[in-house]
């Protein structure tokens, strides 16, 4: 899979949400933000019935494509993979922070635990994967490890994972990238950034981007009450996933 993005990814001590191509605001001088960043995220759910979405913001910034892997049958969804291209400010943290000889690059050692430290702390955070068969969310496999790269100075992160069962191309499918913390933005720039290949007559696929303010106004007692059950961090932000959505009728 080419990847030619202009901005990238981005974690709080690696973490990732969607978005439209906002631009880079600000990163934080360490990795060690989880709980900085779960606060954060609950305060803006505490917030979302009364303010836009202008007025609240990720801190990192993630450029992204996914491609859905169909089974040799083209009956089943056999995995996902992940390409996440980070922006320059995190990047350039990301970069100080793990070259510990100071020769201004990341040598493999150095590159593998960069990908160590996402993979461990994502792990919590199902990989920020959003993966639904007719609402019902789908458990996935956590990936066996990522590789991480840099190219242009950006930070890339690439994975493969595969749901625990296969999903049968079957009713409504959606699959997407979020960050329940608020954190991070993943922002899938182009809609062929989200790509499936060799489905069956029987399905069709469309790219679904929700409107925020339309989210809002109809999530918005949901939204209350999930902050109030669970003040220390919801999964709400999946309403404002950009995500794949795979339509399949039975055959026949």
């Amino acid at each position: 899979m080419s990847f030619q993005p202009r901005c990238g990814p981005i974690f709080a001590r690696f973490l990732v949400t969607v978005g439209n191509s906002p631009k880079p605001i600000e990163s934080r001088p360490r990795m060690h933000l989880k709980r900085q960043a779960i606060m954060l995220a609950s305060a803006l759910t505490a917030t979302f019935a009364a303010v836009g979405p202008a007025e609240v913001h990720p801190h990192v910034f993630a450029e992204a494509r996914l491609e859905v892997v169909l089974s040799p049958d083209h009956q089943t969804v056999k995995a996902l993979r992940h390409v996440w291209r980070f922006d320059d400010l995190f990047s350039s943290t990301v970069m100080m922070e793990f070259d510990k000889n100071s020769d201004l690059k990341l040598d493999d050692k150095e590159l593998k635990d960069v990908a160590d430290t996402v993979h461990a702390s994502l792990a919590e955070f199902n990989y920020f994967q959003l993966v639904t068969v007719d609402g019902k969310d789908v458990a996935m496999t956590p990936p066996p490890q990522l590789m991480a790269n840099f190219d242009n100075d950006q930070l890339i992160i690439l994975f493969e994972s595969e749901p625990k069962a296969p999903i049968k191309l079957s009713g409504k499918i959606d699959i997407g990238v979020y960050d329940p913390t608020f954190y991070t933005a993943i922002d899938f720039t182009e809609d062929a950034h989200l790509q499936v290949d060799g489905l069956p007559p029987t399905c069709t696929s469309k790219v679904v981007r929700p409107n925020p303010d339309e989210a809002i106004a109809q999530n918005q007692k949901t939204l209350t009450d999930a902050f109030f059950n669970d003040p220390t961090g919801t999964d709400m932000s999946k309403i404002f996933a950009t995500k794949l959505e795979l339509t399949c009728q039975p055959e026949g």
